[in-house]
């Protein structure tokens, strides 16, 4: 049972009553992420994330966790690039004290100078540990070569310079422009009745007052090219972007069914081609990324450097066959059953619930409708999914991000 609430301020409140279980996920939604953000800014959305947890007017940094421990709930954040998310999840009898919680943190955070400083030096070692992480780094210089370094191209950590300059005041400022209610929803899902999850967003956000501003615009057209990152590694990481759809667009679903049999799983066709017919790669698959106004269709691989051309060569080759013959009927109802299944689990999690049901409010304004996205999915026709290939591939648009030891003379293209 699903149900909503539109406060006068313009904060959300999103419930999906999940029948027999013990546990509640609870959820604080902001839409401010990376891509919110201006030069100066490159990082705050994820710094003022981990600030949040360190200290309010009434609790120091050790109180709030020693808090959340004391009760058994697990409490954690993240930063993404259209938006930040607060979350925690708890028995049921816990509800009240765990969001009580989360609120307290989330409304009235205090900064404390010396728990800043120590975080500053926590996000650059994070900021070091993603340097060592070359899969993750390698989709960090691709999304750099699509969308340059603003919007959609920035990485969410920033870089160790600014995150050591940020200020008390440039929180307070972002927080400003941002964490108003108008951008905020609140969501909960488990073993929780509307009634309670109304009451307590009552107490602790009704007051809040409207204000702030807008996303700025961001960019959203589509660049090739190939960027690359030298590291004294053994592997060359690479990313493959190309063009795709936005979040709403008529034919997401279709692109997700294609994407299951292009790159998804062990059966698609780039795990057989690449890992187990030619044994190029450990790691072979593709996702797709979508956005309020773009999308890519990224594709990873990891490999012996002597060997990224033929890797190359071969993930050209599946994408020729595809474009060539399309799918077969085995592939597409293969491919349509995985993203079926995929939803139906997520009604299994309180967690994917809160996310689920929050994130489609939070970033396209309206209730996440299960039953009618299953019909959608069951309506997927393979033209559909021959369609969205021809979208991805047709205009010949891709661009490269490579992460390894790097030979100046290699080529890296499909």
């Amino acid at each position: 049972m699903l149900k909503v609430k539109t406060y006068e301020n313009g904060l959300t409140l999103v419930v999906k009553k999940m029948d027999g279980l013990l546990s509640v996920s609870a959820g604080i939604l902001v839409k401010a992420g990376a891509a919110n953000e201006t030069d100066a800014e490159d990082g705050l959305s994820h710094f003022i994330e981990h600030m949040q947890f360190k200290g309010t007017d009434t609790k120091t940094a050790f109180e709030i966790s020693d808090a959340f421990d004391r009760i058994g709930a697990q409490v954690n954040a993240f930063t993404a690039k259209e938006l930040t998310c607060y979350y925690a999840k708890c028995t049921s009898d816990h509800t009240e004290e765990t969001f009580s919680l989360l609120s307290d943190m989330f409304l009235n955070a205090s900064y404390p100078e010396e728990e800043a400083e120590k975080e500053k030096g926590v996000v650059c070692e994070e900021i070091n540990m993603n340097e060592d992480t070359p899969d993750d780094l390698c989709f960090d210089v691709l999304y750099n070569a699509i969308y340059g370094k603003k919007g959609y191209g920035r990485n969410i950590l920033g870089s160790a310079k600014n995150v050591k300059g940020f200020t008390r005041a440039d929180i307070e400022n972002y927080k400003a422009k941002y964490y108003h209610p108008e951008n905020i929803v609140v969501a909960f899902a488990g073993g929780i009745d509307f009634d309670l999850a109304e009451r307590l967003t009552d107490k602790y956000f009704a007051s809040l007052k409207r204000g702030g501003c807008v996303a700025p615009a961001r960019s959203s057209e589509f660049s090739s090219g190939v960027a690359t990152k030298k590291k004294k590694i053994e592997q060359t990481h690479f990313a493959i972007g190309f063009p795709s759809i936005s979040r709403d667009d008529p034919l997401a679903d279709a692109m997700q069914t294609f994407n299951g049999v292009f790159g998804g799983g062990m059966s698609s066709r780039l795990f057989q081609e690449v890992r187990e017919k030619l044994g190029l790669a450990y790691s072979v698959y593709s996702y797709i990324s979508s956005y309020e106004d773009c999308g890519n269709l990224v594709v990873y691989a990891g490999v012996n450097p002597a060997k990224a051309e033929n890797a190359l060569s071969a993930i050209g080759k599946c994408i020729d066959e595809l474009k060539k013959d399309g799918i077969s009927d085995d592939e597409f109802v293969r491919g349509r059953e995985q993203m079926k299944s995929s939803l139906l689990f997520s009604q299994e999690s309180t967690s994917a619930q809160m996310l689920m049901y929050g994130k489609e409010m939070l970033l396209s304004g309206r209730e996440f409708d299960f039953r009618g996205r299953l019909d959608s999915i069951n309506k997927v026709t393979k033209n559909d999914v021959e369609e969205a290939i021809e979208r991805t591939f047709s205009s010949g648009k891709y661009a490269i991000g490579v992460v390894g030891n790097i030979d100046k003379n290699a080529k890296y293209s499909l």
